[in-house]
């Protein structure tokens, strides 16, 4: 074997060797530097040495470090590369692209979660007696829950785990409750690092709501949910966990868990003055011809949710581009947007959000609202 060849194997042997025994004791920085000098040692024996029978090894074993190294950086704490697997599920590595100007009012929600969140990660010295580490968004849904909760992303610099809380059920039963232990363990590290963890649990209901019938697993899992919300709660504590729950049946949730949420914070349907802002930014980028009046589109749409206006305005939208289709071979724009596309797009489309449905959030707001 080559001198060169051998000075370079037992190096890039040092580095990975260190960068394993880092990565197993939680020193990340430590680990993921080593990885990458590996990494870069055996690209270099690859490259001057592209006759050696084990330039094959060399590359599968760069690409095992690779794997990991992303891994590293995308979830930043400490994990078996079978957890690490698992954690991709949930972990966003790319931070959402809606922020709150992209939210049309709700502009209590908005302030509720700066003063829960986003202040206390700026200046945590103003806050002695602690912070909330539980919100609650409950309403009817396409109301902009999930949008809030990714706006969050976008206004700090953390970490922002999603879960859907029906996939975690259905696909974990018998598991889950490792997961979650897993999950929370995962934020806290994260967070221990200096940088927020968020946990964004979506249809929330379906891991803490009380069900007629169950079995064990799932009592198991919501007590070891309880037992890690229970954690977050030390107001001695400065490290920044943040748990999200997004439900449209908040009256489903067990109370024990309803009180863990220290802020609970109702996002109703659109007033007449959302629902302009809502078509307002909507239309914003469409061209729109003279006679559209939005303020009269938003009287028009008492009792549709956010949602609801956007598939309107997608609706009217389509129907220029359908004409340019159908009359030619679709070369040029289409028409502006008329107010008859409109017209026609809320005539096809009944609102999602009934009168009873209102009654039922605006009792359990009067109850549990906090």
């Amino acid at each position: 074997m080559p001198a060169g060849l051998q000075r370079l194997e037992l190096l890039a042997r040092g580095y990975a060797v260190a960068a394993v025994k880092a990565d197993r004791e939680g020193r990340i920085d430590e680990a993921v530097a080593n990885y990458r000098r590996a990494i870069e040692v055996l690209r270099k024996i690859v490259r001057l040495y592209p006759d050696n029978p084990l330039v094959g090894v060399y590359q599968n074993i760069m690409a095992q470090y690779e794997r990991r190294l992303q891994q590293l950086e995308k979830i930043g704490v400490p994990a078996t590369p079978r957890e690490a697997e698992q954690l991709e599920e949930w972990v966003v590595t790319e931070k959402p692209r809606v922020t709150f100007s992209d939210i049309a009012d709700l502009e209590h929600a908005k302030q509720a979660i700066r003063e829960a969140i986003i202040y206390p990660v700026k200046r945590p010295d103003l806050f002695p007696l602690g912070w909330p580490r539980g919100i609650l968004l409950y309403g009817p849904p396409g109301c902009g829950k999930t949008m809030l909760a990714a706006a969050v992303a976008n206004e700090i610099d953390g970490f922002f785990f999603n879960v859907d809380a029906a996939s975690v059920m259905s696909k974990w039963l018998g598991e889950a409750e490792r997961k979650v232990k897993m999950l929370f363990d995962k934020a806290r590290q994260a967070a221990s690092r200096g940088k927020p963890a968020i946990i964004f649990i979506d249809e929330i209901d379906a891991l803490l709501g009380v069900h007629e019938s169950e079995v064990g697993g799932e009592v198991r899992v919501r007590n070891q949910f309880l037992k890690e919300m229970d954690g977050l709660q030390d107001k001695s504590s400065r490290i920044h966990v943040y748990v999200i729950g997004a439900t449209n049946k908040p009256w489903k949730l067990d109370e024990p868990f309803i009180r863990r949420f220290q802020k609970r914070i109702y996002i109703p349907p659109p007033n007449r003055k959302a629902r302009l802002e809502v078509f307002k930014l909507y239309t914003r980028k469409l061209s729109l011809a003279g006679d559209v009046d939005l303020e009269k589109l938003a009287e028009l749409t008492e009792g549709y949710s956010a949602s609801d206006i956007r598939d309107i305005v997608m609706e009217a939208h389509l129907r220029t581009i359908r004409e340019l289709f159908e009359s030619g071979n679709g070369q040029g724009e289409p028409r502006p947007i008329e107010m008859r596309d409109f017209l026609e797009a809320i005539k096809s489309r009944k609102p999602s959000i009934t009168r009873e449905m209102i009654e039922l959030y605006v009792k359990w707001n009067e109850r549990f609202r906090g």
